[in-house]
């Protein structure tokens, strides 16, 4: 069975400011030895956002004004480093549903997708300005038309580029690969005995 398909995604954001932002930054290794992914989102941009002894740094995320925020928005090549599939996984557990950035490392982009992340590139000054807008407003609804390639917020917006295929697997919601395994169980089920393959 499909996932949802996501046409478009609303909420308000929180702006993260820099280029480069790596895995690492996103989700510290050292958070990683886990079995599942439950409580990943508790250490998103850990190390940035806390001291060594726990506490709270100045940092966006820490701001109450955007304690409700699912739109992340933030700097060029978005997700570089290493393949992890912990730091998309940690964005969307720390509840956001959505990244805004000037562009993104591809397998960050790819592990977002699959996930219904949805993630769109637009340019500095147009991220600028919904960044200040933000900053003005909290509360500031921002909606995100994958279909039209848009962002909106307030009386303004502006375009938004995202990969063809990942736009039309979002679309359509057939971008879970887990989805289209369990779709061909029947299939696979029937190779294995034509193979004369037996289960344990």
């Amino acid at each position: 069975m499909p996932s949802t398909p996501i046409k478009t995604v609303s909420g308000t954001g929180v702006f993260v400011a820099g280029d480069d932002i790596d895995t690492d930054r996103i989700i510290p290794a050292r958070f990683m030895k886990c079995i599942t992914f439950d409580g990943l989102g508790d250490y998103l941009f850990y190390d940035v956002r806390k001291t060594e002894t726990g506490e709270d740094k100045p940092h966006n995320l820490n701001d109450s004004r955007f304690a409700s925020a699912s739109i992340l928005v933030s700097g060029n090549n978005f997700g570089c480093g290493s393949s992890r599939e912990h730091a998309p996984q940690a964005i969307q557990r720390a509840g956001f549903n959505a990244v805004i950035a000037g562009s993104f490392a591809e397998i960050f982009f790819g592990n977002s997708t699959n996930l219904g992340v949805v993630c769109v590139a637009a340019g500095d000054a147009d991220r600028r300005r919904l960044a200040d807008a933000i900053e003005a407003d909290p509360s500031l609804e921002v909606v995100i038309d994958v279909e039209a390639k848009a962002v909106r917020f307030g009386e303004d917006g502006f375009d938004v580029e995202i990969k063809e295929g990942a736009r039309e697997s979002l679309l359509n919601g057939t971008y879970d690969p887990l989805d289209e395994l369990l779709q061909g169980a029947e299939a696979v089920d029937k190779t294995v005995h034509e193979l004369g393959y037996t289960k344990a």
